[in-house]
């Protein structure tokens, strides 16, 4: 799974990597949670290139009578989120990337779980699978919100755990976003585990246990 994140980013790197010329200065994020905004980037209306999306982590159903449900639903499981209802639509119709610097996971051990902080060796942003969607609230009005894929674990998070965020190479970052590609079946490729000699796994401090700290520290090697 994917529970917490990172992105800290330059905006200027952000803007090249991903293809949006306006990207936003945004702040820089050691520890982020569910149920927080977060950026995205995706087809913008009309066929007019990309745009950045600040959406809210945990996907709600277009369909859903109940915005709890975003509560469970902040990854989708690849193996079948374009069958699922709640992903389904979403797979077809609304698919995004979420910049990443990196993502925690945790792993059981006696003592009780230990974090990891898992980045690319060369330290470069990377791009989660990402689906969003579109839901009406009665009080607050239209609320857009998101969920990461996730896919079994490559050779690097097996220790820790048995599952990971699908992570996209470069090269098919257009074909995701692609609103005219609705034919699901033609994404499954894409969905796989990132190759694991590209990735570094470390221990860090149990600090970013807690959603509300987020700095540097959270991210430090356990010596």
């Amino acid at each position: 799974m994917c529970g917490r994140f990172t992105l800290f980013e330059p905006d200027t790197i952000l803007s090249r990597e991903f293809g949006v010329s306006d990207f936003p200065t945004l702040s820089p994020r050691y520890n982020i949670a569910p149920s927080q905004p977060v950026a995205t980037v995706r087809a913008a209306p009309a066929g007019s290139g990309r745009e950045l999306a600040l959406l809210r982590w945990g996907l709600i159903p277009s369909w859903s009578k109940d915005r709890a449900i975003g509560n469970r639903l902040i990854n989708a499981r690849a193996e079948t989120a374009r069958e699922k209802a709640s992903f389904r639509n979403a797979f077809r119709r609304h698919r995004c990337l979420i910049p990443a610097n990196g993502f925690y996971e945790w792993q059981r051990q006696e003592r009780g779980k230990q974090p990891y902080f898992v980045r690319m060796r060369d330290g470069r942003v990377f791009a989660f699978a990402g689906l969003w969607d579109r839901w009406e609230s009665p009080d607050e009005g239209v609320i857009e919100t998101c969920a990461i894929l996730t896919i079994s674990a490559n050779a690097v998070l097996a220790p820790i755990h048995d599952r990971m965020p699908v992570i996209l190479p470069r090269t098919e970052y257009a074909r995701w976003l692609d609103p005219a590609l609705l034919d699901t079946d033609s994404l499954a490729p894409l969905l796989a585990p990132f190759p694991p000699e590209d990735m570094l796994a470390f221990p860090v401090s149990s600090r970013v246990n807690a959603p509300v700290i987020d700095d540097e520290k959270c991210i430090a090697r356990l010596q």
